[in-house]
């Protein structure tokens, strides 16, 4: 336990992200703990499907390209790495990282939080949050993970594992957990996990508070943003922190962009709800510090929800997509042209259909396109069907403008996937049973306890 004060960063902030600055946050940054944030809602619900078909499988298919570089780094520097790309799958990811570890020569302790799984006692007729309608009307439930916390977390850190992977853990919940083993916080403290939730919530989306995401030439200008630096947290001992980057990294992190990632996601400022505390942002203060510096205290906390949140997943059809460009003199009309034909010959076969022109109305639609004659302009055509066959028909279509369509169309790109829809329900604590297994590479055992 350290009294004094911790360091922590950010080394992802969604499944896709860069890997570099997370291996030089391990290498430069001092840091106590760096956490991965690798899983939304969907991608949990994919994770579950790709595990139904492999059941060695099913967390973050980047998972080892993301580590394999990390793990020496992180044994020569003591530092510990927290991460939910165990997705629908921590334990087999666990296994996979513990045997990265043997392979490279890295004496590595996993331990892997498994628990969040709650398909099997998952009430049917809750109502989805989204609608109103009760779970089972929205058809086939492929998934269902409860958004689990510290309470989960923390187990796995006094193991002494170095690396700690979760499923479907709150993205704050990724950063408090470290910073109360780190600094002996008591989680009866409402206003120091308050605390931590807010550097969780300021960190958790990586470059995006080091001005990924922020950048916009002119009125917010990002310097070295393709050397974009991730994010630290200075963390005292009373929960205040300094937000800041490494230096000789590219971005900025100023009061402008910490303010921007305070306000990411919050619907109601006095009660952000995680797993873990209430937290009331509205005593926040943010104060810029120069070079890239920012503190940022004075956040409260109230009791935690008494339920917890349910990502559910479910089986939402297929799309059917086509798409095909249009450019020159005229390149708008013929793509409406295209547009108004593939309506026509798609009348009827799908349920819902969308039709865009990418450059015109593709993003908020006719309401708010200005108009105006683009050089250049993609027409987009997307269909939901409850068979791959019908779904399919979208593509075929929009391939046959080629010849059976407007002049000079050209570039078509035809896909049908299944699609997953996602949505949102609780579940009693009680009924979220966690525990923790430990895999050490040095004799190969595996140990569970709650």
């Amino acid at each position: 336990m350290n009294t004094t004060g911790a360091r922590i960063g950010c080394g992802a902030g969604f499944a896709a992200d860069r890997i570099e600055p997370a291996v030089d946050l391990v290498e430069r940054g001092r840091l106590n703990a760096i956490a991965l944030e690798c899983l939304g809602e969907r991608t949990v619900s994919l994770a579950a499907l790709r595990r139904l078909a492999d059941p060695g499988g099913g967390f973050d298919p980047m998972l080892a390209k993301r580590v394999r570089p990390l793990l020496e780094p992180l044994a020569r520097t003591g530092t510990r790495l927290v991460t939910n790309a165990g997705a629908a799958n921590p334990l087999a990811a666990a296994r996979m990282v513990r045997g990265l570890g043997a392979d490279s020569g890295v004496r590595t302790s996993v331990a892997a939080v498994v628990g969040d799984d709650v398909l099997d006692r998952l009430d049917l007729s809750a109502p989805a949050w989204e609608d109103g309608r009760p779970l089972r009307e929205h058809g086939e439930i492929v998934s269902a993970n409860a958004y689990i916390g510290v309470d989960a977390i923390l187990p796995a850190l006094e193991t002494g594992a170095g690396v700690v992977i979760t499923g479907r853990a709150a993205d704050p919940s990724l950063f408090l957990a470290p910073l109360m083993h780190e600094l002996g916080w008591d989680p009866a403290d409402r206003d120091r996990m308050a605390a931590g939730t807010l550097i969780g919530h300021l960190l958790e989306c990586a470059g995006q508070v080091t001005g990924g995401y922020f950048a916009d030439p002119g009125p917010k200008p990002v310097p070295g943003l393709a050397r974009l630096g991730y994010p630290l947290a200075e963390v005292g001992a009373d929960g205040t922190a300094v937000i800041t980057k490494l230096p000789g990294t590219g971005g900025r992190v100023d009061r402008m962009t910490v303010v921007e990632q305070l306000t990411y996601e919050v619907t109601d400022p006095h009660a952000y709800l995680t797993p873990d505390v209430a937290l009331d942002m509205t005593g926040v203060g943010v104060t810029d510090l120069g070079g890239d510096r920012v503190g940022v205290g004075g956040a409260r906390g109230r009791a935690r929800p008494e339920r917890l949140k349910v990502s559910v997943g479910y089986r939402a059809g297929f799309r059917g997509e086509g798409e095909i460009s249009y450019a020159g003199r005229g390149a708008l009309e013929r793509a409406r042209l295209a547009a108004d034909v593939v309506r026509e010959r798609l009348s009827g076969a799908l349920p819902r259909l969308r039709v865009d022109i990418a450059g015109l109305n593709s993003l908020h639609g006719d309401a708010l396109a200005e108009g105006g004659e683009p050089y250049e302009c993609r027409l987009r055509v997307a269909g939901l069907a409850g068979d791959l066959a019908t779904a399919e028909i979208v593509g075929e279509e929009v391939s046959a403008l080629y010849t059976s369509g407007p002049a000079g169309g050209g570039g078509v790109r035809a896909a049908a996937t299944e699609v997953i829809g996602v949505l949102s329900s609780t579940v009693a604590r009680e009924q979220v049973h966690t525990e923790v297994v430990v895999m050490d590479d040095t004799d190969d055992r595996e140990e569970q306890g709650a």
